[in-house]
């Protein structure tokens, strides 16, 4: 049961600060307009330096001996996953199919898990790292493939968003500690990276509560049966269905956690974004996200607790 209630706080805390930027705009502290300058600061700038000084301070290869496993497990999650999403995708109404298929896809893979497994572990714990490992590559994989879902021609790959900042960041932490070569970092530099580092998450949850009450407002059709089967599918289905591959495969504790939580998390902040881009319902990718958040509340604790009980 302390699990739970750990899991559940630090899922209450996410969503908690989300309803202040929600308030935030709603009472027009701030203009609206100024989301599209808070996002690069928490993306481009505060998520780097938090990745960066986590694993400049707390990596080495000798504690965290299996690192490299990490991107291909998660490979093997988003494999499953697709398969998972193809499977389900039927499920939908062909005129939603794409939007439901693309937020079932993408999970919120960095912003939750980190939340949770600093609630779980402390701010300090390998897990943080093992996180980063293992979503090393799915930024650049999201940016240069969400509008295969709605049947977009093959397009040239966006080298910018391969080499995104997070990537980067997260090598060169990588390389540094590999070469030993913390001690060169000036203790000044690593201070100013983590406090930085420390508005990643509280920012990036003002801004998705913002965000929503701009949409909103401008909300069309409800769509409830759809919004039913993404939440029984994204929310349930998908954390049982991974917590029993792990249970078979049995791997390491660490590994099996934090596929069972990206499992569990609700989609990825950015989709109705680049739903929009694709051409998309917007409307309907932003009712499914809101109600897998919501719904994450209660979801994501059970769902640890069940994976604690038999792993």
């Amino acid at each position: 049961m302390d699990l739970f209630i750990t899991t559940f706080e630090s899922v209450a805390i996410l969503l908690g600060i989300g309803l202040i930027g929600f308030f935030i705009i709603k009472r027009k502290i701030i203009p609206e307009n100024a989301l599209s300058l808070l996002s690069p600061l928490a993306l481009d700038i505060a998520l780097p330096s938090l990745i960066f000084v986590n694993i400049i301070s707390n990596f080495s290869s000798e504690n965290i001996p299996d690192w490299w496993q990490m991107p291909l497990w998660w490979i093997f999650f988003m494999v499953v996953a697709a398969g998972l999403t193809f499977l389900f995708k039927f499920i939908s109404k062909k005129e939603t199919r794409s939007e439901f298929s693309i937020t079932l896809f993408f999970q919120n893979g960095i912003f939750f898990p980190l939340a949770i497994l600093s609630g779980m572990f402390g701010a300090e714990s390998k897990y943080l790292i093992y996180l980063f490992f293992f979503t090393l590559f799915y930024p650049a994989f999201f940016f240069n493939t969400y509008w295969l879902f709605f049947g977009k021609k093959i397009r040239e790959l966006d080298y910018k968003k391969i080499f995104n900042i997070v990537l980067i960041a997260t090598i060169l932490a990588l390389v540094i500690s590999l070469a030993n070569l913390k001690d060169y970092i000036p203790m000044i530099g690593t201070e100013i990276l983590s406090l930085l580092g420390g508005m990643a998450v509280p920012l990036i949850m003002l801004i998705i509560g913002a965000s929503i009450y701009i949409e909103f407002k401008k909300k069309g059709k409800v769509y409830y049966t759809e919004i039913i089967k993404f939440i029984i599918i994204k929310n349930i289905i998908f954390p049982l269905l991974f917590i029993s591959i792990v249970y078979f495969l049995h791997p390491a504790y660490h590994i099996a956690l934090i596929l069972v939580i990206q499992a569990a998390v609700p989609p990825v902040t950015a989709v109705p974004i680049f739903t929009e881009k694709a051409g998309g319902n917007q409307s309907i990718v932003n009712q499914f996200l809101v109600s897998s958040f919501i719904f994450s509340l209660l979801t994501i604790p059970i769902m640890i607790l069940v994976f604690n009980h038999i792993y």
